[in-house]
């Protein structure tokens, strides 16, 4: 038997689209009962079942092939829980008997003769066995809804989507944001802070950051993964595996802890499964992305235990900047667009330094193909521009091997023993950025001509040609592991106890780049240097002013063995009890009480190997960085007003309210409350409303990163101004806050059965922000008054700021000693971590659910929307407040899915469009809406050969829509935060249950 959790079932977005499955009377033996309140979404029947089991306060016991491939519509309101299991199981041809009190048998078709009978045919047939369960949003068992908003995905509904992924149909949520910690804005330069080293992909819930939602694998925390470890990477969890995804939409830090400030996605997994069940998905996209999937899963239940092992295999293809017509070039003119190819070209282009602010400008193309190359040759003026992508990868290629086992198992009458495994390893390659420099060529190089006479000049030049794309690849490996014992304690009271340890390894590497030192010495700015074995004598001068072809494979060897080397290790260890039971019985019903502890420890390694400014590889060993975290939380639900005590205008009533206390041995103490309300006025209406606060604890990584100066060329207009750049963390952080709240309803109207109707409003207003501002704008770093604290302009005739930057460069954090000298630079930026933004969040979601019948044909049809009113920024104290939403590579103000789906008998289609609403650029340009349409179509057959296969065929992006054009500044004509690049998907998926 299992302990199994519940779905929270709220009919929200893609889940409000689930099919409400009918069918005729069942026989229910069973004494006469109070009468409850129940709130339960329709779906599939295994689904609904574990909800009335937590609503009921009862056990379930049948064998798999009773729900299998079933539904029901749920149910809302006042019964009795006999009359409302058979309202659930209406024409099911499901019969239910009572074995005991609080323990009802389910079996398809007549009620045995006996009840020995019966119990011996389910243990023989290895039960499932639905207990009191604990919702997301709550630690509470066996309660209803509560007051915050929760979006469910079944399995049903996540392949119906017709994704490969978890992450693919996450980041499909209209509350999700995919502006940070993903492949595409990595690839693109869009996203400039996640330091998503291992290519991973995050949740983004209302647009408050990767590493503000909180993510959980069957409760249990992930460990963060990047080159910060800050954020949960939900592209390591199998598919297969799944069992239903929620997402919480609620500040909950009161529950949860850190991190839970924009809402917690937890992905439960499955646990109860008795047979086997094959998977194999087969997908392509135009020019690219073929996707492979491949999944087995087997399972064994029994009437006083499960087990269950799952492996998953999947395989994603690149996609090149060349296969996408608003990506292939970087000269958007035939878009509409502006030329944004780069002066950082092949053949280079001599630029002009100014003597004061050493902002360098671009003065003279080196022509191409002229031979012999005279001062005379150049034009003033005249500069080439090349394509900066090149060559390159819009989408890495991916494999990703996952397995997943679980088992419980009961030790007696009151204890059950139960564990799991998580383990998945990801590798990924891709063409990425070529090799660029600005370099210092003097008389002394054979090749050397000046335009304007002078003895040495700087070039700026791109190794694209010589030296093609660097090479950038990797893995990443995630594991989570958890074992825990469930205790009936006193009266209802039950406890839980469970260890569990998590962990991310990222490795990642970047070759065929260059070694700045070496091209210093193949240029001639430095003497041949006796230990490396290139002599410009034997070898040969490196030609920077060729386009590309102009140099030996020597010298290429020689100059583009650079490369970098990452490791990456994040971990997390805790321990936590709890208990929860009924306190005392109020009028309106059982007020239950929920209380635990929770210990941590979090832990952060870094090392890595850099031969990209040395002679030899530089190997650098960070101190591991750690913390311990111990934690008190208490929850109470207290029904104020229930089916016993109603009265017109208040059916029910219900107070909720939580609290958190959590001690950083680095960072302090924090304490979060949160209140809730549940109120119904009428049959199938439900106002409810929260108010809490949330935070969220600066990383190991913000508060102990080694301090670091390196070279950065930052833009002042047309010019570019080398630049010390300082990182690095701060050991005076404070946790970022936040305060939440919503208020909403529920309705679904006695009079249109089938239907459902919700709203939300959300406000998160989230302060004392950990960021680096100038990273954020880095365009603007030398422009933008706000960012004048973190900036110093440098004046190379000024012996204080020469005094300044001489300084830094002998400081040992400096990455490239040698390579410029003092008087080079013009600025001085800092982007070390601070306590420094301010970001508020509002707006409202919306869902609309209907099914309805047309002789065989059920018809569900379904809308779901989040709608923005302000996402509002302040970079730092002294900043104005920026209005952002629906400003390009922010939140547009309206995303929105609608879907209708058809089943008869063995058939199935589902129809979906997804909107985008209009947004402008910076500069105020219009980019247009984005509508796109999704189909499958599924067959299901029947007969003893075909029994348990499902066939179905999806295609995402069904006209295949190019996104909106967007002029971007990252030499691309979309914008990846709001658009998928991928374009027409086909797929077609096998699975075959055994």
């Amino acid at each position: 038997m299992k302990s199994k959790s519940a779905a929270r079932r709220w009919a929200w977005g893609s889940a409000s689209l689930l099919a409400l499955l009918a069918a005729a009377p069942a026989a229910i033996s069973a004494p006469a009962e109070p009468v409850l309140t129940f709130a339960i979404a329709g779906g599939a029947l295994e689904s609904v079942l574990t909800a009335y089991a937590a609503q009921a306060h009862v056990q379930l016991l049948y064998t798999p092939d009773v729900v299998r491939g079933r539904r029901s519509e749920g149910l809302s309101g006042a019964f009795t829980a006999k009359a409302a299991l058979a309202r659930l199981l209406d024409r099911a041809g499901i019969t239910a008997q009572q074995s005991r009190p609080g323990v009802i048998v389910l079996r398809i078709g007549l009620i045995a003769n006996s009840e020995q009978t019966l119990q011996a045919e389910v243990a023989q047939a290895a039960p499932t066995m639905l207990d009191e369960v604990v919702v997301t949003g709550s630690h509470i068992r066996g309660v209803g809804p509560g007051p915050a908003p929760v979006v469910s995905l079944d399995r049903d509904e996540i392949d119906r989507q017709g994704r490969a992924t978890v992450a693919d149909t996450l980041s499909n949520l209209p509350q999700n944001f995919s502006g940070s910690a993903n492949p595409a804005v990595l690839t693109t330069g869009v996203d400039v802070t996640s330091q998503n080293a291992g290519r991973a992909t995050a949740v983004n819930l209302r647009g408050l950051g990767a590493d503000a939602t909180l993510v959980l694998v069957n409760g249990r925390r992930m460990a963060g993964t990047g080159g910060k470890g800050d954020f949960a990477d939900v592209s390591a969890i199998p598919t297969a595996a799944v069992q239903r995804v929620d997402v919480l939409l609620d500040g909950a830090s009161a529950l949860y802890g850190s991190d839970a400030v924009g809402g917690v996605v937890n992905i439960i997994l499955r646990r109860d499964f008795d047979g086997a069940e094959t998977r194999a998905r087969f997908g392509a996209a135009q020019g690219g992305a073929a996707e492979t999937q491949f999944a087995q899963t087997f399972g064994k239940a029994w009437s006083t235990g499960r087990a269950l092992i799952s492996y998953e295999y999947y395989q994603r293809n690149a996609l090149a900047f060349a296969d996408r017509s608003y990506t292939q070039s970087a000269d958007l003119r035939s878009l509409g667009g502006t030329d944004r190819r780069t002066n950082i070209s092949s053949p280079g282009n001599i630029v002009l330094v100014d003597p004061v602010t050493n902002a360098a400008t671009p003065t003279w193309g080196i022509p191409a193909g002229v031979s012999p190359l005279l001062p005379s040759s150049f034009i003033r003026g005249v500069v080439n521009l090349q394509e900066p992508r090149a060559g390159q990868d819009l989408l890495p290629d991916q494999d990703r091997h996952s397995l997943y086992a679980s088992f419980g198992q009961e030790l007696g009458d009151r204890i059950e023993a139960s564990g799991d495994v998580r383990y998945s390893r990801r590798t990924f390659s891709y063409a990425s950025l070529s090799p660029s420099a600005s370099i210092t060529v003097a008389d002394n190089n054979p090749y050397f001509v000046s335009p304007n006479g002078a003895r040495s000049n700087q070039i700026y030049y791109s190794f694209n040609g010589d030296l093609g794309p660097s090479i950038a690849s990797g893995s990443s490996e995630s594991l989570g592991v958890s074992a825990g014992l469930d205790a009936k304690l006193w009266g209802d009271w039950k406890g839980e106890a469970y260890l569990a340890f998590a962990r991310e390894l990222v490795r990642s590497a970047t070759d065929h780049n260059l070694n700045s030192l070496f091209l210093r010495e193949a240029v001639g700015a430095t003497a041949d240097n006796s230990a490396t074995p290139f002599k410009t004598s034997v070898d040969g001068f490196f030609n920077p002013y060729g386009s590309g072809q102009a140099n030996s494979r020597a010298v290429l060897d020689f100059i583009g063995s650079g490369y970098s080397r990452q490791r990456y290790e994040s971990q997390v260890a805790s321990f936590n009890a709890q208990a929860d039971g009924k306190v005392v019985t109020l009028p309106g019903g059982d007020l239950r009480l929920a209380v635990g502890v929770h210990g941590r420890r979090e832990t952060f390694d870094q090392v890595t190997s850099n031969f990209q400014a040395s002679v030899a590889p530089t190997l650098t060993t960070r101190p591991t960085s750690e913390r311990n975290i111990v934690a008190g939380f208490a929850e109470a639900r207290i029904p104020l007003v229930g089916p016993n005590n109603a009265r017109p205008g208040i059916q029910a009533l219900e107070v909720s309210l939580a609290a958190r206390v959590e001690h950083y041995d680095d960072a302090g103490t924090t304490t979060n409350p949160k209140v809730g309300v549940m109120w119904s006025p009428a049959t199938g209406l439900r106002l409810r409303a929260t108010y809490g606060t949330s935070f969220r604890a600066p990383t190991l990584t913000e508060v102990y990163a080694a301090p670091a100066i390196s070279n950065v060329q930052y833009l002042k207009g047309a010019a570019r101004v080398l630049s010390l750049t300082l990182t690095g963390g701060n050991l005076d952080l404070k946790p970022e806050t936040a305060k939440s709240w919503t208020a909403g309803f529920d309705y679904e109207p006695q009079a249109v059965p089938g239907l459902k109707l919700s709203a939300t409003v959300f406000d998160t207003n989230f302060t004392n922000q950990i960021d680096r501002p100038v990273s954020q704008n880095a365009n603007a770093a030398l422009t933008e008054p706000a960012f004048a604290p973190f900036v110093r302009l440098l004046n190379p005739a000024n012996p204080a700021d020469l005094a300044y930057v001489q300084s830094l460069l002998n400081d040992p954090a400096y990455t490239t000693p040698g390579l410029y000298p003092a008087n080079a630079f013009g600025a001085v930026v800092d982007t070390r971590y601070v306590n420094t933004s301010t970001l508020h969040v509002r707006g409202l979601d919306l869902s609309a659910a209907y099914r309805f019948d047309l002789g065989d044909n059920r018809f569900d049809l379904g809308i779901s929307g989040s709608y923005l009113f302000d996402y509002q920024q302040q970079l730092t104290p002294t900043s104005s407040t920026l209005q952002r939403v629906g400003i390009a590579s922010y939140p547009v103000d309206l995303r929105a899915r609608a879907a209708l789906n058809w089943t008869r008998d063995t058939l199935g289609a589902t129809f979906t469009l997804n909107y985008v609403d209009d947004y402008r650029a910076e500069t105020g340009r219009k980019i247009d809406s984005w509508t796109t349409a999704d189909l499958q179509v599924r067959w299901t057959p029947t007969g003893k050969r075909l029994e348990g296969l499902t066939l179905a065929a999806s295609v995402q992006n069904l006209f295949d829509t190019d996104p909106p054009f967007y002029d971007s500044p990252n030499y691309i004509g979309f914008d990846p935060t709001n658009a998928d690049p991928l374009g027409r998907v086909a797929s077609l998926q096998l699975t075959k249950r055994w």
